[in-house]
C-alpha cells in the first residue's frame, strides 16, 4: 500500500510510520510541527519508501499520486498542548478531519481516524464500551479536545454513509512509551522525569483516580489490524488493567529505582477541570473482531519508557 499518516512526526504517528515501512508499505508523513518532533522520524530519513511534508491538514492537502489509505493522527493530545493552542485542536479535528476525508474519497483510499477515550468525558459507566455515549463537559476547557474528537468521529461515519469511503475509528486510551515528549505533561513523562530527576512525584488529590495504560506496540499491532478489519464504527484499543495513579507513581518508583517520594498536590489551574475518575476500556470488541488484545505488561513497557527518558535526559 501507499498511505498517508497525518501526525508522523508525533509519538504515535511515527510509530506508525515505521510499522507500515516495516510492512513494505510506502508512506507519506505529514506533519505540522507544532507538537511533533522530526527526530521521531530521523531512523526513516533517506528511506526510499519514506516521504515527509510539512503541512498543516487544516488547510487543503495535495498528496500527488495514488493512495491506498489515509490515517489522520493529526492533534494536539495532552491537556498542556490543547489548553495552549485550543483553536488549533478544534481545527484539526473538524476542518483537519473534512480535509484528509475528502482526500480520501478522492483517492478513493480507506480511512482510519485516531479517535479517543477522551469521547468518554468523565464516564458514568466503568468499563467504557463503545456503544457508550460519554459525559462531556462542551464548554470546559477539555472540551476543545474531547469535542473535536466526538466532531471528527461524526464527520467520519457522514462520509462513510453519504460518500461510501471506507472508513475505520479507533478509539485511543493512555498509551505511554519511547518518544514521549519529556514536557509533555501527561502523568508518564511527568513521574518518569521526576523519579529519574529525584523530584518528588506529584500526585494530583489524593491518587484515586484510576487509568489504564497500554505499551505503544500493543496499540500499533491494534490499528494496523483494524485498518484491514471490516469493522465500521468505533473501536477501544486499550489496556483494561486498570490502576489508581497513586500506584502507578509507586510502580514507577520502583522501576526507575528511585529514591523519590510521593507528594500530594491540588493544581488549582485547568488541567484538573472535569478530569476523569476512571478510565478503563472495555475491548470485548477489539477482541471478537481483530483477535486483538494487549502483550505487553507494565513493568516491561516502563522499563523500555524508562531507559528512553533516562537517555533523554543524560
Amino acid at each position: 500500500m501507499r498511505v498517508l499518516i497525518t501526525g508522523a512526526a508525533g509519538f504515535l504517528g511515527s510509530h506508525l510510520c515505521d510499522r507500515f515501512i516495516a510492512e513494505g508499505h510506502t508512506v507519506v508523513g505529514m506533519d505540522n510541527l507544532i507538537t511533533g518532533n522530526m527526530d521521531n522520524l530521523t531512523q526513516l530519513a533517506g528511506h526510499e519508501r519514506f516521504h515527509f511534508i510539512k503541512h498543516d491538514v487544516s488547510n487543503y492537502i495535495y498528496v500527488p499520486g495514488d493512495l491506498d489509505a489515509v490515517l489522520h493522527f493529526a492533534s494536539p493530545a495532552s491537556p498542556n498542548d490543547y489548553l495552549e493552542h485550543p483553536i488549533p485542536t478544534l481545527k484539526v479535528g473538524s476542518l483537519g478531519t473534512h480535509n484528509t476525508l475528502g482526500l480520501a474519497k478522492a483517492k478513493r483510499a480507506k480511512y482510519l481516524l485516531a479517535s479517543t477515550s477522551e469521547v468518554y468525558g468523565d464516564p458514568e459507566v466503568n468499563p467504557q464500551p463503545e456503544t457508550y455515549w460519554g459525559n462531556v463537559n462542551p464548554i470546559g476547557p477539555r472540551g476543545v479536545y474531547d469535542e473535536a474528537k466526538r466532531f471528527a468521529e461524526a464527520m467520519t461515519l457522514a462520509y462513510q454513509r453519504y460518500h461510501g469511503v471506507e472508513a475505520r475509528i479507533v478509539r485511543i486510551f493512555n498509551t505511554y512509551g519511547p518518544r514521549m515528549r519529556l514536557n509533555d505533561g501527561r502523568v508518564v513523562p511527568n513521574f518518569i522525569y521526576q523519579a529519574l530527576k529525584g523530584e518528588p512525584l506529584t500526585v494530583y488529590m489524593d491518587g484515586s483516580q484510576t487509568r489504564s495504560f497500554q505499551f505503544y506496540s500493543d496499540l500499533v499491532e491494534g490499528i494496523y489490524r483494524l485498518l484491514l478489519s471490516d469493522e465500521k464504527l468505533p473501536v477501544n484499543i486499550g489496556n483494561p488493567s486498570e490502576m489508581t495513579i497513586l500506584d502507578f507513581a509507586h510502580a514507577v518508583v520502583e522501576i526507575a529505582r528511585s529514591e523519590s517520594e510521593i507528594k500530594f498536590v491540588t493544581p488549582t489551574d485547568e488541567r484538573i477541570t472535569d478530569d476523569p475518575k476512571v478510565r478503563r476500556p472495555d475491548i470485548s470488541k477489539a477482541r471478537r473482531v481483530l483477535g486483538w488484545e494487549p502483550k505487553v505488561d507494565l513493568a516491561d513497557g516502563l522499563a523500555k519508557t524508562v531507559d528512553y527518558f533516562r537517555e533523554k535526559i543524560d
